[in-house]
């Protein structure tokens, strides 16, 4: 247990004594209807081992061929990251076994990726700017997903391991950051906005659906720290597919605070890949890393270079979506937000929901408050990011319609959301099957008035006496009494009607 309980230097203390440098390795599991080698399908949730064929099984004598649209993909993708577009680039065998990955090899682009030299210009929550510069995106496959049975879910303590092979084979994207340095105290939501960022990015070009609950986008944080004002560039540790923008900023910041203890104790810091623990959210230690010449990379025999046309790469160029901080211009202007507004809505990572939100439909005005208040708290406490709540821009939209049509109110539609978190089904089902809507008939609604009047005769005075003001406390006890679910517009009708 000495490494889950390891002392963790105060972060102010390591940045007095450190300068952190800062990787990140992010994949990219692309939205193809194929798999990158074969014909295989990509759906998710198929039941295990139904999507696979000799190819991508790396059974003896197979063949692999190259999926056009992952290429176009990879393209696309190094043209909107300002990447350059290698004229002529290789596959080559990644060689290390593992159990999830049958045939042995990974097949991946080693010296020669198909995009490399590129940045991308990240905003930070008070609006600063850091480029982030790309070192390279290049191709290859994912592995296969192990399964680990017991009481751990790790393979250390499982009774037994089961692997399904769908996901091997399927196109991945590796997009690699250069060292980020001179970050300083920001480093961690440095790390947090560009993967945010790049989601965003990603999601726009259409190349996947980049879901970080499903896998569609994982990180690995790299870091190491050097003492304050060296230059030099200390020993670094990479933590695996770290699944949320949330846990991309904490792991950054754990792993400062642990390497800090390590240096600060005169110990050296191991090059070693690491578990991130989303429940715990501590690091601990998996495998000592390799370096390049571990995997005996070669070319792959099997595979054709890829070389891409200019012409091909110029007409993909004129298929990338609008630049986001020209996006994000134009829409704050369409939407009439303020600055603040703008940012808090970026910063909560609720940009692309609010703009599906208002393309179904809802005001910007309304998108904004269901996606910035309440919907943003729940993610809070369930420790998610918005986006993986589990409600979607068209639900929402369909909960402010019910709102607009006066079927439920504000108070009510939390209800709703409630019953959509818990699976119930869609908005309009929600509201039949908890009973949720607003009452407006004038039978039900004049007996609770007349029963509020009875019960609190000095306001009902107050109000015959000409103070329309007082009206707010029998209205609030109306609402009350009928859990909410009272027009309040119509209720304050109905007793003006009757005292004035």
């Amino acid at each position: 247990m000495g490494a889950m309980t390891a002392e963790l230097v105060a972060y102010d203390d390591v940045l007095a004594d450190f300068d952190p440098a800062l990787g990140l390795e992010v994949h990219v599991e692309l939205g193809t209807a194929t798999k990158m080698f074969c014909g295989c399908p990509t759906g998710f949730g198929a039941a295990p081992n139904t999507q696979v064929c000799p190819t991508c099984l790396g059974l003896p004598g197979s063949m692999p061929a190259v999926n056009r649209v992952a290429v176009e993909s990879a393209i696309r993708i190094g043209l909107a990251l300002n990447c350059r577009i290698a004229e002529w680039c290789r596959f080559a065998r990644k060689n290390y076994f593992y159990p999830d990955m049958p045939k042995n090899f990974q097949t991946s682009q080693y010296d020669e990726p198909i995009c490399f030299d590129g940045w991308m210009d990240v905003t930070l929550a008070d609006g600063e700017v850091v480029r982030v510069e790309i070192e390279r995106a290049h191709m290859e496959e994912d592995t296969g997903k192990s399964t680990h049975v017991g009481t751990t879910g790790r393979i250390h303590g499982a009774d037994y391991s089961l692997v399904d092979y769908n996901r091997a084979g399927i196109p991945l994207i590796e997009i690699v950051t250069k060292p980020i340095l001179g970050a300083g105290a920001r480093a961690p939501e440095v790390a947090r906005a560009y993967v945010a960022q790049l989601r965003e990015l990603i999601v726009a070009l259409g190349v996947s659906e980049a879901r970080m609950d499903r896998g569609n986008l994982r990180a690995d944080v790299n870091l190491s720290l050097a003492p304050r004002g060296s230059g030099v560039l200390g020993t670094r540790t990479e933590t695996k597919n770290v699944n949320s923008f949330r846990s991309v900023e904490r792991a950054v910041r754990y792993e400062m605070q642990r390497h800090a203890a390590v240096l600060a104790g005169g110990g050296t810091i191991t090059q070693e890949t690491r578990h991130w623990h989303e429940d715990t959210g501590i690091t601990t230690s998996g495998r000592a890393k390799s370096d390049a010449e571990d995997y005996r990379y070669f070319p792959e025999p099997d595979l054709v270079p890829v070389a891409p046309p200019a012409e091909w790469v110029d007409e993909l160029r004129g298929t990338l979506p609008e630049n986001p901080t020209v996006k994000r211009a134009r829409l704050q202007a369409e939407w009439g937000y303020s600055d603040l507004e703008m940012r808090d809505v970026v910063n909560a990572g609720a940009l692309l929901l609010v703009e599906e939100t208002v393309a179904a439909g809802a005001s910007p005005a309304a998108a904004r408050k269901w996606w910035g208040s309440e919907l943003a708290r729940r993610a809070n406490d369930a420790g998610v990011d918005l986006v993986d709540l589990g409600v979607t821009p068209a639900q929402v939209a369909e909960v402010q319609a019910l709102v607009d049509a006066g079927t439920i109110n504000d108070k009510l539609a939390r209800q709703v959301f409630d019953g959509l978190l818990a699976g119930e089904g869609s908005p309009a089902e929600v509201v039949e099957k908890r009973g949720l809507a607003v009452v407006s008939d004038d039978g039900a609604l004049g007996a609770a008035v007349d029963a509020a009047i009875a019960a609190n005769p000095d306001v009902a005075q107050k109000i015959r006496d000409g103070k329309v003001q007082a009206a707010g406390a029998l209205i609030g006890a109306v609402m009350k009494e009928m859990r909410g679910q009272a027009d309040a517009a119509r209720v304050r009708e109905l007793v003006l009607e009757r005292l004035t």
